[in-house]
């Protein structure tokens, strides 16, 4: 299936003027249901969570998901910041339009962060005050070093990248992102994940978003780990080729009280590779 023609099946119809460009958001579930907020990482979007999200709304739960600008639905544009530093402070703003902030944890929402979100919802709150009920992180950026050979070769020469053909680059694409399953995506997963990254716009996007990935905007927070207070699970992919499980016992380790869940047979997509195991996980956590 071509992902230029994929009929699209996850739509978010809310929408947002954000700092550095328009960022489409949608909720789920009971008006009145206990917050939580759904963080996407790279190079996917919110679409990750598309079988986690109608779970957790049906166990009454208030789900927010979003595409960060550059992502997804979100807007692409040259010259456009993307880099995890603009994304946190995006974030934290962006709970204020929710009407989530809070300086009180315990009326906060629940935040669960995969890969580069968890790098995002970690700076939001511990730079810019965002206040959670308690978090969970799915195989997140989050410690150094990260960013694997092929991340780093992308990344220091983009502008070369950006001028592949159309088909070469959607072939490059659809083998980056299928690499983070264990077990393989359907083709209609992947052809979703693949199709915000083609085009003109998506092609720049998608090189313009792993140049502006810099290690010092983990570097910057990974000290204040230790002075967290709340409650946080860390859930990580036994079969994860992107970030080793040994950075798991190494971020919970480091985050007081912090509990490893280990997710059997899922990739660094868990939430694809293994929606129902990670589900279990996040509920009896959310609970």
């Amino acid at each position: 299936m071509n992902p230029k023609t994929v009929m699209r099946t996850w739509q978010l119809r809310e929408s947002w003027e954000s700092p550095i460009g328009t960022l489409r958001w949608d909720r789920f579930g009971p008006e009145d249901g206990p917050p939580v907020v759904l963080l996407h990482g790279t190079p996917f979007s919110s679409f990750v969570w598309h079988e986690i999200t109608p779970a957790l709304a049906a166990e009454g739960h208030r789900v927010h998901v979003w595409d960060m600008p550059g992502y997804g639905s979100s807007a692409k544009s040259d010259g456009q910041d993307v880099s995890l530093k603009a994304q946190g402070e995006v974030f934290a703003e962006l709970l204020g339009i929710w009407g989530l902030s809070s300086s009180d944890p315990s009326t906060g929402p629940s935040v669960i962060a995969h890969d580069f979100g968890g790098c995002v919802s970690l700076r939001a709150h511990l730079l810019h005050k965002a206040g959670y009920r308690r978090l969970a992180l799915v195989d997140p950026v989050a410690l150094a070093p990260w960013g694997s050979p092929s991340f780093r070769l992308l990344g220091e020469h983009a502008a070369v990248f950006e001028q592949l053909p159309a088909a070469l680059h959607e072939a490059l694409v659809r083998e980056y992102v299928s690499s983070a399953s264990y077990w393989g995506l359907r083709p209609d997963v992947l052809a979703e994940l693949v199709a915000p990254w083609t085009g003109e716009a998506g092609q720049a996007a998608f090189y313009r978003q792993i140049a502006q990935a810099d290690q010092r905007h983990t570097d910057e927070i990974q000290p204040l780990y230790p002075t967290m207070n709340l409650p946080v699970t860390v859930c990580w992919g036994t079969e994860d080729t992107w970030i080793p499980p040994a950075k798991g016992e190494e971020l919970a380790a480091l985050i007081p009280g912090a509990r490893l869940r280990t997710i059997p047979d899922a990739g660094h997509l868990v939430p694809l590779d293994a929606p129902a195991r990670l589900l279990g996980t996040l509920l009896t956590f959310l609970d």
